[in-house]
C-alpha cells in the first residue's frame, strides 16, 4: 500500500527557568524528571484542543541517563505527567543535541506516517549527575589514538577551536558573551521570555519551599572589562573562561509536534514548518565547528543558501563556536538575526534539553517577523558532532499549506 508522507509541524514549546548548577542552585534537591513533567503538563494545560489520548509517542533526552534521568525517561515521564497508559515513550542520547534529536526523531516518524502527534523534549540535572558521571570511555579511542585526549574535555575543544581560528580573539567572545547577556536581559525587560517559562515549585530541606519563575545564570548589566580577568581553565593564557562559555546548569523542555494535518483537524496553533535537518560527524578534538557542516548539508538538502536563512537561534556551548559559524558564513558577530534574545551564555545551558529551546524561541520570533521565511536552529555536539534544522515560517506570504482548502487561520 502506498503511503502518504505529512508535513510535520512545531506546535507549541516550553521550558522551565534554567538554574545553575550545584547545591547553591535553585533546583538542588528537585527532581530531574518532575523537571521535565512539569513541562509536559504544561503544554498539555495550553493545548486544551488536543485530546490527552491523541499523543502517540514522548521522545525525551538526557545525556547522563542514570538517577532520575534513567529508567526510559520518556514512558515515566508520560506516565507521570498524567498522559494515557496507551502512550509510549523512550530516552535520547545525542548529548547538547539530545532534544533536538528526539524532535527529528518524532518528526520523522509523524513525517512517515507511523503516528500524528507526539511530544519530545529534554531534560538535565547537572548539580545532580554531571556530565560523564557513571561512564566508562573505552580506553581503545585514547590509546589506538582514534583521537586526542582532549576531545573528552568540552572546553579543551573550544581552546582547539580558537587554534583553528587565530582571528577569533578571546576579546571576540568576551564582546559575543556581553552582547548575549544584554540581548537576554533586554528580552526579559520586553516581556519575551516569560510567555514560555513554566513556573517549578521548589524544595529545599535547609531553606524551605521555593518557585523558579526566571533563569538564574543571567548576569545582568555585564562588562567586557568584567570578562577580561577571569580565568582560562582549559589552558594556560587560553581563550575560554567562564564568561564566554555556557556554564553547569540544570533545566528542561519540551514540545508538541504534529502533521499539519492533525494540527488543523485540532485546531492546533502552528508555529512553524520542519523544512529538514541533518547530524555530521566532524574531528572530536574540534566538535564546535560541527554546526558550519550540519548547516551546509541542511542548505543542500533544502535548495536553499545562507542568504535565505532570516533568522539563527544558534546554542551557544562555547562564544568561539558560535563565531566560527559566523566567520565561515560570513556574517557579523553582531547581526541582528543572530541569537536576538541572547543564547546559553547568558541562558544556560542544560546540554540535552537546550534544542528545543531554541526551537520554542524561533517560533516566536518567526510570529514577530512574517518578512523572514526560513529560519535555522544548529548546536555543536560533544564528541565532535553538529546538527541544523530548518524551520519554514507559516506566516510568511509564500507559505503554503499542505491541507488542501486551508488558509492561515490555524497558524500561532
Amino acid at each position: 500500500m502506498p503511503r502518504t508522507l505529512s508535513e510535520v509541524v512545531f506546535v507549541d514549546g516550553v521550558r522551565t527557568p534554567f538554574g545553575k548548577a550545584g547545591e547553591k542552585g535553585i533546583y538542588a534537591q528537585t527532581r530531574a524528571d518532575d523537571l521535565v513533567i512539569k513541562c509536559i503538563r504544561d503544554l498539555l494545560r495550553r493545548q486544551p484542543n488536543l485530546p490527552p489520548e491523541r499523543v502517540e509517542e514522548v521522545a525525551i533526552a538526557a545525556t547522563t541517563q542514570i538517577g532520575d534521568q534513567g529508567l526510559t525517561l520518556g514512558r515515566m515521564a508520560a506516565l507521570l505527567s498524567g498522559l494515557p497508559k496507551t502512550t509510549p515513550g523512550y530516552s535520547v542520547d545525542r548529548m547538547c543535541a539530545g532534544a533536538m534529536t528526539a524532535v527529528t526523531n518524532t518528526a520523522s516518524s509523524i513525517a512517515f506516517g507511523a503516528y500524528e502527534v507526539a511530544i519530545a523534549g529534554g531534560v538535565e540535572h547537572m548539580g545532580r549527575h554531571p556530565m560523564g558521571e557513571g561512564v566508562d570511555p573505552n580506553p581503545r579511542i585514547i590509546a589506538e589514538k582514534l583521537v586526542d585526549t582532549s576531545a573528552l574535555v568540552m572546553g579543551e575543544t573550544a581552546e582547539n577551536l580558537h587554534d583553528r581560528y587565530p582571528s577569533i580573539t578571546k576579546e571576540r567572545c568576551d564582546a559575543f558573551a556581553v552582547g548575549s547577556q544584554n540581548k537576554l536581559q533586554q528580552a526579559y525587560e520586553d516581556g519575551k521570555i516569560q510567555p514560555d517559562l513554566v513556573p517549578v515549585a521548589t524544595r529545599h530541606a535547609e531553606k524551605g519551599w521555593g518557585l523558579a519563575t526566571v533563569d538564574e545564570p543571567p548576569r545582568k548589566d555585564v562588562k567586557i572589562e568584567d570578562l577580561a580577568s577571569l580565568k582560562t581553565p582549559f589552558r594556560a593564557h587560553g581563550n575560554v573562561t567562564a564568561g564566554n562559555a555556557a556554564g553547569l546548569n540544570d533545566g528542561a523542555t519540551a514540545c508538541i509536534l504534529a502533521s499539519e494535518r492533525a494540527a488543523t483537524e485540532l485546531g492546533l496553533p502552528v508555529g512553524m514548518r520542519l523544512v529538514t535537518y541533518s547530524f555530521v560527524g566532524v574531528e572530536p578534538e574540534v566538535m564546535g565547528y560541527g554546526p558550519v557542516p550540519a548547516t551546509e548539508k541542511a542548505l543542500d538538502h533544502a535548495g536553499l543558501t545562507i542568504d535565505d536563512i532570516g533568522l539563527f537561534e544558534l546554542n551557544e556551548a562555547f562564544a568561539v563556536q558560535v563565531l566560527a559559524f559566523l566567520e565561515h558564513f560570513g556574517i557579523a558577530d553582531d547581526d541582528k538575526r543572530v541569537n536576538p534574545w541572547g543564547g546559553a551564555i547568558a541562558t544556560g545551558h542544560p546540554l540535552a534539553s537546550s534544542g528545543v529551546r531554541l526551537m520554542t524561541q524561533l517560533s516566536r520570533q518567526f510570529a514577530e517577523h512574517p518578512e523572514v521565511r526560513y529560519g535555522l536552529t544548529a548546536m555543536c555536539i560533544g564528541i565532535g558532532m553538529g546538527g541544523a534544522v530548518i524551520w519554514e515560517n507559516p506566516h510568511h506570504a509564500e507559505y503554503v499549506s499542505s491541507i488542501a482548502g486551508t488558509d492561515k487561520e490555524g497558524v500561532a
